[in-house]
C-alpha cells in the first residue's frame, strides 16, 4: 500500500472538508459572503472587520461575536473557498479509475477554476505571501484533500511508490506547481490552453505515481 494519507473514500474527504466550517447559518454565511467580497476588492491587508460588518449590513458587535478577529475570518473564508474548489474537482475526477488519470484531470480542472476565480486571482497576485502558507504547508486541508481526492481513493491498489515518494508529498507537489503556474504561466512549457495544461499534467504529474 502506498504511504501517505492512506485509503480515504471520497465521501469521507468531503465530510472532512465540510465538518470544519463553523457558522453555517444565515448570519454566518452573510458575514462570509461580505468578507469574501471585501477580500476580493481590497485584499486581506486593507480589509477591516468594520468594513465587512458594513457590507453585511450587520453591527460590528455581531461580527465580533462570530469571529473574534480578522485572522479567524480569513481562515474561515479560505476554508469555504477550498471546500467549493474541491467539490468541483471531485465531481470532475471521482469516476476516473486510476490515480494517474485523476492527477491529470484534477490538475486541469483545478487550474482552470483557480485561474478565473476572482478571489484566488486577486489574492495570488496581490498577497501571495499570505495565501501560499495556507495552501502548501504539508498538513493543510488542501494537501490532505488533494491526497485523498486525486491520488489514492478507496479501492486503488497501486503498491509501494518508488524512490520514497508518498501520496501526501505528491499532493503537495501538485498544489505547489498549480500555484506556481497561476502566478507565472509564461515559460518554456506551453500553458495557455486546456490541452496544453493537460499535456503538461500527463508528462510531468502522472509519472509521479509510478
Amino acid at each position: 500500500m502506498a504511504r501517505g494519507l492512506g485509503r480515504v473514500a471520497l465521501a469521507a474527504v468531503l465530510e472532512f472538508l465540510s465538518a470544519a466550517s463553523p457558522d453555517t447559518d444565515a448570519v454566518g454565511q452573510k458575514i462570509l459572503d461580505a468578507a469574501g467580497a471585501e477580500f476580493q476588492e481590497y485584499g486581506f491587508k486593507r480589509t477591516s472587520l468594520d468594513a465587512i460588518a458594513k457590507r453585511a449590513g450587520l453591527s460590528r458587535a455581531t461580527v465580533y461575536r462570530r469571529f473574534e478577529n480578522k485572522d479567524v475570518l480569513i481562515q474561515t473564508v479560505m476554508l469555504r473557498q477550498s471546500q467549493e474548489f474541491f467539490r468541483s474537482v471531485a465531481l470532475a475526477v471521482h469516476r476516473l479509475p486510476t490515480p494517474q488519470e485523476r492527477l491529470v484531470e484534477g490538475f486541469v480542472t483545478g487550474y482552470g477554476i483557480a485561474r478565473v476565480d476572482p478571489l484566488w486571482t486577486r489574492l495570488l497576485s496581490s498577497e501571495p505571501e499570505t495565501v501560499l502558507p495556507y495552501a502548501t504547508i504539508g498538513s493543510s486541508p488542501l494537501v490532505q484533500a488533494a491526497a485523498a481526492v486525486l491520488v489514492l481513493q478507496e479501492g486503488d491498489n497501486i503498491g509501494e511508490l518508488s524512490d520514497g515518494r508518498t501520496t501526501q508529498g505528491i499532493s503537495e507537489v501538485f498544489i505547489r506547481l498549480a500555484v506556481s503556474y497561476l502566478l507565472c504561466p509564461q515559460g518554456a512549457i506551453p500553458f495557455g490552453t486546456e490541452d496544453e495544461v493537460r499535456a503538461f499534467a500527463r508528462s510531468y504529474l502522472a509519472p509521479l505515481m509510478r
